[in-house]
């Protein structure tokens, strides 16, 4: 069975004094970088937020406050600070992320009306990012998923995983969540196992 590694979003605002710096991001960099190096992967993918800097999730382009929600193109989208905005320090990968045995790159959320936090496609499901169709031309049939955040673009990547008929496992020591609600990231495992999702401790 041929098996890829999708590493979500390692990039410099989620970690460490970025401008989106998710809680204990940095600590899973070692942790996948062990898993590259002993495992053996047909693939390694690696996804990246990949902003125009006036992309609509931005709370500085709607006059918005962070933490709000606002309704775009008809669904619920939370208020974020800018990040990731293409060509930016801030979208770069993390330095200490070891891209050696990396093959593919999706970037995502270059769409400035629709955000996209699953690897897949955006969240109104209008664009698909080409990941399914680069997977499947693979014969890709298992993926295993680490990066940030639990709660967002590791979730939606997980349960789209499922949905496009891929045995899906979640290393639980590979990811971190936002929480910008405490619970989110407990209530973000709870929804991945219920959808399908194997969690690996």
């Amino acid at each position: 069975m041929k098996k890829a590694l999708i590493i979500v979003d390692v990039q410099n605002d989620f970690c460490e004094g970025g401008a989106l710096a998710v809680p204990g991001a940095n600590e899973i960099i070692p942790y996948i970088n062990l898993l590259t190096k002993e495992n053996q992967y047909d693939q390694i993918v690696l996804t990246q937020d990949w902003h125009p800097a006036h992309h609509k999730s931005f709370a500085s382009n709607n006059g918005r406050q962070v933490g709000e929600t606002i309704i775009l193109n008809e669904i619920p989208q939370f208020m974020w600070p800018d990040h990731c905005i293409q060509g930016t320090k801030g979208a770069e990968f993390h330095p200490d992320l070891d891209r050696s045995k990396v093959t593919h790159i999706i970037q995502k959320g270059k769409n400035e009306v629709v955000d996209s936090y699953s690897a897949f496609q955006d969240n109104n499901h209008f664009m698909k990012t080409g990941l399914d169709d680069f997977l499947k031309f693979h014969e890709i049939q298992l993926l295993e998923i680490v990066g940030l955040a639990t709660d967002y673009c590791v979730k939606f990547t997980c349960q789209d995983a499922v949905s496009n008929g891929y045995i899906t496992c979640l290393h639980f020591n590979g990811t971190r969540a936002v929480n910008a609600k405490p619970e989110n990231g407990k209530n973000a495992i709870y929804d991945m196992i219920e959808k399908g999702v194997t969690v690996l401790a």
